[in-house]
């Protein structure tokens, strides 16, 4: 890897963007042609491409064949982020299980009595209004967004600036009544009907959750869903 090469692969990671060093392992290349920078945009047309494309989708690094030729693959993806809005029972314990799993983990909620790190002892949270609290966060694809306050003027904003960013996973805790009417003030509010489809509601995978505890657990087990599906591609933003 020459100091091109690096640099277009620390920029990609800065920027959150995923991003594989791909290294042809057989002889009779010279050292600079061995090395090739790509981001799951740039595949389609190499030999390796299914291959790339699934290693981007696990985010597992290895040694690939490919029309008879042997790459390593180098495969680096953005940590995945876990927005909140509301700092409930229920974010207690999807908190905990966030931090078990690898995900970063942040809690909005501008109720300064459940925003404290007394409730939340190893969890970022942000006592601000969400409109003034996500434009710092930079939501993007490798984002989970879940909305668990009941309270439209919380969670509307974090839902609208969740799928405005292409998030691939958008929660909201409520019954089918309440997701209706939810749906009805977004696309009032000029969001596309297709994007708002994107919402997982009621959130969770149905497992016949019964407290805040198993209702964490069937959130965080819709999100690893999300994360491994076979298309990784990247999640479309909603019409601006």
């Amino acid at each position: 890897m020459n100091l091109d090469q690096l640099a277009a692969l620390n920029r990609c990671i800065a920027g959150r963007v995923p991003v594989a060093a791909v290294t042809a392992l057989d002889a009779g290349l010279e050292p600079g042609d061995r090395v090739v920078i790509l981001t799951p945009e740039d595949v389609s047309g190499q030999y390796y491409a299914e291959a790339l494309l699934e290693a981007f989708r696990t985010g597992r690094s290895g040694i690939h064949e490919a029309a008879g030729r042997r790459y390593f693959f180098n495969v680096h993806l953005p940590p995945v982020k876990l927005v909140i809005t509301g700092a409930v029972h229920i974010s207690q314990a999807l908190a905990e299980i966030a931090r078990v799993i690898d995900l970063d983990c942040t809690i909005i909620d501008p109720r300064t009595a459940f925003a404290t790190a007394g409730r939340f002892p190893l969890t970022r949270v942000i006592a601000e209004w969400p409109e003034r609290a996500l434009p710092a966060l930079a939501l993007d694809r490798y984002t989970a967004f879940v909305a668990l306050t009941h309270d439209p003027k919380i969670d509307d904003p974090g839902l609208d600036a969740a799928l405005r960013a292409g998030c691939f996973y958008v929660g909201a805790l409520g019954s089918r009544k309440t997701h209706a009417k939810r749906v009805e003030r977004l696309t009032a509010a000029g969001l596309p009907v297709a994007a708002v489809a994107r919402i997982r509601a009621p959130v969770g995978l149905d497992l016949g959750a019964a407290n805040p505890a198993e209702i964490a657990v069937a959130i965080a087990a819709e999100i690893i869903a999300a994360m491994r599906e076979k298309r990784r591609a990247p999640a479309e933003a909603a019409e601006r």
